[in-house]
């Protein structure tokens, strides 16, 4: 956990929620009242997002005592207990939907990333996600993806070097491209991956021709041609398949023999998983 990425996006978070007060409970539970509350889960899935709300709860009020029953990652079903907080009642309905907010879209995601590994059955293949998350929510919810049993792609645009089909337009070609970017790496004394996505059989031979990179994704291509991909590159370079990749067919593209399958759905339209926090 990168403790100083969670502890600002609390803090913004809290103020976001916050404002210049919680009127509610000022107004209708004295200061000094003291509560106890359990989150429950109210559907079957894989629980995410339990260290967060330690880090939460910890932030809104350090006095607040949390018991911790099931941890990230463990299969959970309705009915479970996760976890217990007690303290300041005050602090608690703060913390509230801040905590439930986080766990519930982690959870989803966490849940829908472990099916979709399940799926991969025992090929090979191993499931990415992509930047296609949430603005500012982005740490957390590559997080999940982790916690479900997923690897994560790239953090940002700074930590790998990805010549997508309109830098590939853009550079005046696949060969420009690659060389200009091994060019950028040695003018700035940087080492990062890079990764080229082709769109056809064509485009890959380019690729084969010219070298230079560390990863090829192969975009939308059919099954058949695919397979002839993975055998043209025989290795030389890890392999990835995107696009068009649901749960229905995650496990044919993983068959055609691909390092890695990237799914953008992991995060960009998740269902949450449904849980409650309840005093009690």
């Amino acid at each position: 956990m990168d403790k100083l990425t969670i502890d600002q996006f609390i803090k913004n978070a809290v103020a976001e929620d916050l404002g210049d007060g919680d009127h509610t409970s000022l107004s209708t539970i004295p200061a000094n009242a003291q509560g106890k509350a359990k989150l429950l889960i109210k559907e079957d899935g894989i629980v995410a997002g339990v260290e967060l709300a330690l880090q939460i709860f910890n932030h809104i009020d350090p006095r607040l005592i949390v018991e911790v029953f099931i941890k990230d990652g463990a299969p959970v079903k309705y009915g479970d207990i996760v976890l217990t907080v007690s303290g300041s009642t005050h602090s608690i309905l703060l913390a509230e939907r801040l905590v439930l907010n986080c766990m519930q879209r982690m959870s989803g995601i966490a849940t829908k990333t472990n099916h979709v590994v399940a799926l991969l059955g025992n090929y090979k293949t191993k499931l990415l996600d992509t930047r296609k998350t949430t603005p500012g929510l982005r740490y957390l919810e590559k997080w999940a993806v982790r916690i479900g049993g997923g690897v994560n792609h790239r953090i940002g645009l700074y930590d790998m070097i990805l010549i997508k089909d309109n830098h590939v337009d853009y550079a005046g070609g696949i060969a420009n491209a690659i060389n200009s970017a091994n060019q950028y790496l040695k003018d700035k004394k940087k080492t990062l991956d890079i990764e080229i996505e082709v769109r056809n059989l064509s485009e890959l031979q380019e690729v084969l021709k010219n070298g230079n990179v560390n990863r090829i994704m192969l975009d939308n291509f059919t099954f058949a041609d695919l397979k002839e991909a993975v055998k043209a590159i025989n290795g030389k370079y890890i392999t990835e398949a995107s696009g068009g990749i649901t749960e229905e067919n995650v496990a044919e593209y993983a068959a055609c023999g691909v390092d890695f399958i990237s799914m953008g759905a992991l995060t960009h339209s998740v269902k949450s998983l449904d849980m409650s926090l309840k005093a009690f």
